[in-house]
């Protein structure tokens, strides 16, 4: 692994951060076959399903039913993984709920001093579709993450979509969807599950809006649906930052670190220290521990090509950074972190304090995993229950409000030229 160091104190420090935080991923080589699978999906429908699962991930289905898996169906696979396993996911579950039932929005009417009511109107989603990988990786957490703030909003109907590999299906995966209440299953993955899901086929019924991770081909069919379904972001490489004074253990940080160098190759590790000595000292630890992980190569290639260690002169410096990259995930891993909090605008999730690792977000702490990334949390927020809800506006006006409103209505529509706009209020006058 290669030591990537940056000086904040030198000169020319913000042009090398900037050049190194600039897109370093481009899917739109991908983007004209994912469009010929898109259009396939919404002409042939489940012929074109079947045709895409054979070929990409090499399931033969004789018929559409077969890749259909029911609520009742989906019960079995509790059974079939580790019992402390499913223990593991039912308790996540619950923390997971008991966070997104805060925040649970409420409808509300007011009369102004016209006596014209107005209000809001919460309404949940009809119908969302979840991707979650599948075949031999294994997200439980990806289906908790997606599902919960749905379920909780009041989404009528939750369908996930989850790609078998040779014909098997993943049974962490199955008895995970079964804990949180998914509705259906359907064993099919790629760009050609997220076209079934927007266009709708025989068997499968279109839906609202779609959310979850996936590959690049699932990334850029999400970026060409959107309009006709909504979407919940389009992801990319997960990435952390690590603000540290020393005072957390190296080795805790170097595998802090290392959490997310782990997911591939693309995903990136940063650590901003007032410390150059702490600084060398994490990467020491990671050199150490390097050997000891199963996923050392994807790690050592994450952390050499886009790993950055970043010297500050002082912590708020290092906060002013830290808004700069606008991290998926930033660690405040200092002695008094709550100091650093106020300074913090922007970023995914904040972790405060050395015993609050990233990984305990990602899985069962209890806010969402699902996190803006490539410096999106500058203008967006992580997966919430807000994301399956609506806002309907409602108005009732009076013909005092009428009459008092006509007159502001139809000077501004004549001033824009909008003739008729200001008749249609003068006319309640």
């Amino acid at each position: 692994m290669k030591f990537n160091l940056l000086d904040s104190s030198k000169p020319q420090f913000q042009k090398k951060l900037f050049a190194t935080l600039e897109s370093y991923l481009d899917y739109s080589s991908i983007d004209k076959t994912v469009a010929t699978i898109l259009k396939d999906i919404k002409k042939y429908g489940d012929k074109s399903l079947c045709f895409y699962s054979q070929k990409f991930d090499k399931v033969k289905f004789t018929s559409p039913e077969k890749f259909v898996v029911t609520k009742s169906q989906l019960k079995k696979f509790e059974k079939k993984i580790p019992t402390d396993l499913l223990v593991a996911i039912k308790a996540a579950y619950r923390r997971v709920t008991y966070f997104h039932k805060k925040q649970i929005s409420k409808s509300f009417t007011f009369k102004d001093d016209l006596g014209n009511e107005m209000g809001q109107k919460i309404v949940p989603i009809e119908s969302v579709g979840v991707y979650v990988p599948g075949g031999t990786a294994a997200y439980p957490s990806s289906v908790i993450m997606n599902v919960v703030p749905a379920r909780v909003a009041g989404v009528e109907r939750i369908v996930m979509v989850s790609p078998s590999s040779n014909g098997k299906v993943n049974d962490v995966v199955m008895a995970a969807a079964s804990v949180v209440g998914v509705d259906v299953v359907y064993t099919i993955g790629g760009a050609q599950a997220i076209g079934a899901l927007t266009f709708g086929t025989k068997t499968i019924n279109k839906v609202d809006k779609i959310v979850g991770p996936g590959n690049a081909y699932v990334a850029s069919a999400k970026k060409q649906v959107f309009g006709t379904v909504g979407i919940d972001m389009i992801a990319g490489p997960s990435e952390i930052v690590v603000i540290s004074d020393g005072y957390t253990p190296a080795r805790w940080i170097a595998s802090d670190l290392f959490s997310q160098a782990e997911h591939d190759t693309n995903s990136r590790s940063i650590l901003i220290s007032t410390s150059k000595p702490h600084l060398k000292e994490v990467f020491n630890e990671m050199q150490i521990l390097i050997d000891t992980m199963p996923r050392k190569k994807i790690i050592m290639e994450s952390i050499s090509n886009n790993g950055l260690f970043i010297y500050a002169k002082n912590l708020k410096h290092a906060t002013e950074i830290a808004n700069e990259i606008a991290p998926e995930h930033l660690e405040i891993s200092t002695r008094n972190p709550k100091e650093l909090l106020s300074n913090i605008k922007n970023a995914g999730a904040v972790f405060l304090g050395k015993f609050t690792s990233e990984a305990l977000g990602d899985y069962c702490a209890g806010p969402n995993h699902v996190l803006p990334t490539s410096g999106t949390a500058k203008f967006s927020s992580g997966l919430s229950v807000d994301d399956f809800i609506k806002k309907i506006n409602v108005l009732k006006i009076t013909k005092t409000g009428a009459r008092k409103l006509s007159n502001i209505t139809n000077t501004i529509a004549m001033s824009e030229g909008l003739y008729a706009h200001g008749y249609s209020a003068m006319l309640r006058k």
